[in-house]
């Protein structure tokens, strides 16, 4: 069974805005995470995979309501249920630092900084569950790269490493991807945050090796909230960060054909991703983190009933 998932008081939301004004990056993630976990029902198994995993001998200390008495009356030995959470499980956490990720609109943050903190919380969630955590942070190719690890500075390493970044040039998802599809020796969690600005098929194509190998993807899909519903009134000069493009636009002649476009982006993307078994959350970066985390929850608990 998965942990359920309550709805919390609105007020205990962390509006994005808020939080850019916490300047130690750990405290902001702690922030979250506790703010988030606090709004679940209790589970001894809260995790980012909570699926049963495998046994293993019965020691002092352990507690008695978790041994499997269908395996003792079989085997005359105690043996405890350990879960995905419970078992070293790799999180390798690959964030998206492109040029097309510093886009903030009026009043809100850059999208980078709303994945700086979502993957901040992210590994604080995880590393705070026994797991081994890893960063991988990426535009055409490999910027930085920290093993996956549970050992003592792991989650500092991440976070100065998340706190250092800035976004740079051009998307390619093939080469990072697939690199990362490679070096992973075991299964694990592989969790995406991009905007992901790049063509379905090369997106798709890219986490198909992933997943070929028996990795569990995540992918948070980061946009801004001019990006996904373009309430732009006068002229106005657009300029691609990635390829540095303008173009003046005049947004009545072109709102309709946009809003078709990124609506049909969007769709084709979680069409494409259940097709393979990836989970997809759309979060809208002027929307508060925890929404967005226990919208993505409720659909990985009602997905596993």
């Amino acid at each position: 069974m998965s942990p359920a998932v309550e709805a919390v008081p609105t007020h205990r939301f962390l509006d994005p805005t808020v939080l850019s004004k916490i300047e130690n990056l750990e405290l902001l993630a702690r922030s979250v995470v506790e703010g988030f976990v606090s709004g679940l029902h209790k589970s001894p198994y809260l995790g980012f995979s909570v699926d049963f995993a495998e046994y293993r001998p019965y020691q002092p200390g352990d507690e008695i309501r978790r041994i499997d008495w269908n395996v003792f009356s079989r085997m005359d030995k105690l043996y405890i249920k350990l879960f995905e959470g419970e078992t070293n499980t790799h999180v390798n956490l690959l964030m998206d630092i492109s040029g097309s990720m510093a886009y903030g609109s009026s009043g809100s943050i850059p999208k980078i900084d709303y994945a700086r903190y979502l993957t901040a919380s992210l590994a604080y969630f995880a590393y705070g569950q026994r797991d081994g955590v890893g960063l991988l942070t990426f535009d055409t190719d490999i910027v930085s790269h920290i093993r996956a690890s549970r050992r003592t500075g792991q989650l500092f390493n991440i976070l100065a490493n998340l706190e250092r970044l800035e976004a740079s040039k051009e998307t390619r998802f093939e080469k990072p991807l697939e690199y990362m599809a490679e070096f992973l020796k075991r299964r694990g969690i592989v969790v995406i945050v991009s905007d992901l600005y790049d063509e379905v098929e090369n997106i798709v194509g890219a986490i198909k090796h992933l997943r070929s190998k028996g990795n569990e993807v995540i992918v948070f899909h980061i946009l801004d909230d001019f990006e996904l519903n373009f309430p732009f009134d006068e002229m106005t000069e657009f300029e691609d960060l990635e390829t540095t493009r303008r173009l003046n636009v005049i947004p009545q002649y072109l709102r309709k054909e946009y809003l078709q476009l990124i609506r049909g982006h969007v769709t084709e993307l979680e069409k494409q991703f259940a097709s393979i078994g990836v989970d997809y959350t759309l979060m809208n970066s002027s929307k508060p983190l925890d929404v967005g985390l226990f919208a993505y929850l409720a659909k990985r608990a009602k997905s596993k009933m």
